[in-house]
Parts: C-alpha cells; sequence; structure tokens
C-alpha cells in the first residue's frame, strides 16, 4: 500500500480513535486528528493541480497544431525529399529525434511515410519503429511527470478498467493497442502516463505490435509518387488485414471484461 496515499473514510476514523484512546501526549494527538482531516484535501489539491498541469500541457500542444496548420509549415512531399538531400548521410541520424518532437503534434503515420520517402522501405521502416517507440517512451514520460504522484489515481472510475488491463497485461496490452484501428497512438501514449504502466512494457509492446503498421506506413510513402504500385497494393492490404485482426482483439477482450463484471 502506498504509504504516502490519503487514508479513507474507515482508515481515518481508526486514526481519530487511536488518537483519542492512546496514551499521547496532547501536541501527538492534535497531530494525528489534523493529518486525518487535511489529507484528503490534500488530495483533492493534487489532482486539481496535476489536472490543470495537463490541461495547459493540451492546450500547448493544441495552440502549436493550429498554428501548423494555419500557417502550412507542415513540408510538402518535395520539400521532405529536398531537406533529405540537403543533409546527405546525416539525414538518418536526425530522422529519429526530430520524429520524436514532430510527434507530438503531428500524427506518426505521416512521418512514418516520410521515412518511406526518404530513406526508402528497407532503411525507412526500422528508422520510424525507432521514432514511433521513442515517441511513445517521451509521451508517457511527460504525461507521468505532469501527474507526478496522482499516477494511477486521476482516470474516472468507469475507464479503470483500462488501467487494470493495462497494469494486468503489461506488454501484451500495449501490442494490441496498437492493432486496434483507429485508435490515436498519442491517446494511447499519453494514457499510459497517467497510470502505473512500466516504461519496459510500453517499448516492448510498441515494438511488437507497431512493427508491421509501420511497415505498411513507410512502403506507402515509399510509393507516394505510385500508388497503384505493388508495394503500395501490399501496404493497403496490410493495414487492412490488421484493421481486421485489431477489430477481433478488440471484440475478445470486451467479451473478457464484460464475463468478469458479471461474474
Amino acid at each position: 500500500m502506498d504509504s504516502n496515499a490519503p487514508p479513507g473514510g474507515e482508515e481515518r476514523s481508526a486514526i481519530v480513535d487511536r488518537a483519542s484512546t492512546a496514551p499521547l501526549k496532547g501536541e501527538e494527538r492534535s497531530a494525528i486528528v489534523d493529518r486525518a482531516s487535511t489529507a484528503p484535501l490534500s488530495h483533492r489539491a493534487e489532482r486539481r493541480a496535476a489536472l490543470r498541469r495537463l490541461a495547459a500541457y493540451a492546450g500547448v500542444l493544441g495552440a502549436v497544431f493550429a498554428a501548423i496548420i494555419l500557417t502550412g509549415s507542415l513540408p510538402s512531399a518535395e520539400e521532405a525529399r529536398d531537406w533529405g538531400d540537403g543533409l546527405g548521410p546525416f539525414a538518418a541520424l536526425a530522422y529519429v529525434p526530430l520524429f520524436v518532437l514532430a510527434n507530438f503534434v503531428i500524427a506518426w503515420g505521416i512521418l512514418a511515410g516520410a521515412a518511406g520517402l526518404l530513406f526508402g522501405t528497407a532503411v525507412g521502416w526500422p528508422l520510424a519503429l525507432a521514432g514511433v517507440t521513442l515517441a511513445a517512451l517521451a509521451q508517457m514520460a511527460v504525461a507521468r511527470y505532469l501527474v507526478a504522484e496522482q499516477a494511477g489515481r486521476l482516470l474516472p472510475r468507469r475507464v479503470q478498467r483500462l488501467e487494470e488491463f493495462l497494469q494486468r497485461n503489461g506488454a501484451i496490452a500495449v501490442m494490441e493497442s496498437r492493432l486496434v484501428p483507429f485508435l490515436p497512438y498519442g491517446l494511447v501514449n499519453h494514457t499510459a502516463g497517467l497510470t502505473r504502466l512500466r516504461f519496459r512494457d510500453m517499448a516492448v509492446g510498441t515494438v511488437v505490435g507497431a512493427a508491421p503498421k509501420v511497415f505498411a506506413y513507410v512502403a506507402l510513402g515509399g510509393s507516394i509518387t505510385n500508388l497503384s504500385s505493388p508495394e503500395a497494393r501490399a501496404a493497403v492490404g496490410l493495414l487492412v488485414l490488421l484493421g481486421l485482426v485489431g477489430l477481433v482483439l478488440v471484440r475478445r477482450q470486451t467479451v473478457r471484461e464484460t464475463g468478469k463484471a458479471s461474474a
């Protein structure tokens, strides 16, 4: 049990009872009673502070994203290729850290496609997968830092099963989330930061679960000028197949959780 967690109702009553019956000095008894009465207020204050930090963080990301859209700062395919050609061999070294930073506001699929455009599928796939994995860890770390000691306490009760599922299944839960269609990776990454999921599980689950989807987006990026090519068609087919697998996993997990809730 967390020694810093605020006492619940029964525990608080027990503390007050001990303070009134134990042979303590007046100052000691007052200190115990004060702790029992103020701890819940402190917990609520810390919770509100954590939520304010998260809201401010989301506001900053939203403002940056809006600025990129309104100013047209997102480079075109030709501009991205010119940038890579200008850097020469250093483009591959710069790609991963730039991916991690850009992924806070730009969808990972666009960045993975850029890897295929710049480096081809064979080289771009491991680079993009490294970027996706490190970006997931970075976003999770930022969320975990912002909530501080409130990690594992902020999610509302109606979605606490999500945290239980993440903690119970770890890397497997992350892996399955990477296959679910239309589930943003950024949402999963930041939500994981609000839980007690281990960073190791996030890394392993992302590498294994995201690898095929990253490959498909890299292949599409490499074929952006010829979407009727066999490579592009194979990439689209792989994405469709992964989407079906993800739907099956979602249905299986829903049935499993419903069965546990009714048991």
